[in-house]
């Protein structure tokens, strides 16, 4: 069976993360569907973290949150990158072994970043908040549906 340090997954997440460009942001969320359908074997208890992750890297995109470093937003990206990659340091067609890689370089990455998403999380749930408090006001109701077709327009 393959073998796969630490080291080698640090190696390898520093490859995908350390040359990301926004066209690489863009076409990680054009491949989220096909990203989250390898959540399986080894990925499947990251199943709810890449969730999360492509929310960060949204939010960010759509300029929604902003408090974030682009060093995080890299290390995003290239750990979704690694993963959507059939041919890694250990091929995703060897089965279970083949996503053993991809779910140490994603540790890794959540490891690293886990301030920062931390507060995200924070924005995100008190964002929501704001949202459900706004919501039942009277009125409401049809400023969000503006504000939700004007941002469309954009």
């Amino acid at each position: 069976m393959a073998k796969f340090t630490q080291g080698q997954a640090e190696e390898e997440f520093g490859k995908y993360a350390k040359n990301v460009t926004e066209d690489d942001v863009s076409g990680v969320l054009e491949k989220e569907r096909d990203i989250l359908s390898k959540a399986h074997g080894p990925l499947e208890k990251f199943a709810q973290q890449i969730k999360l992750l492509f929310s960060v890297v949204k939010d960010y995109t759509s300029g929604n949150y902003r408090e974030i470093p682009w060093t995080t937003i890299a290390g995003i990206i290239g750990a979704l990158l690694y993963i959507f990659s059939p041919i890694d340091l250990i091929p995703d067609i060897i089965p279970v072994v083949g996503l053993m890689d991809d779910a140490a370089v994603l540790a890794l990455c959540l490891n690293g970043i886990g301030k920062d998403l931390k507060k995200y999380e924070t924005w995100k749930k008190r964002d929501f908040v704001e949202y459900e408090t706004v919501k039942e006001k009277p009125g409401a109701r049809k400023l969000l549906e503006n504000n939700s077709s004007k941002k469309k327009d954009k």
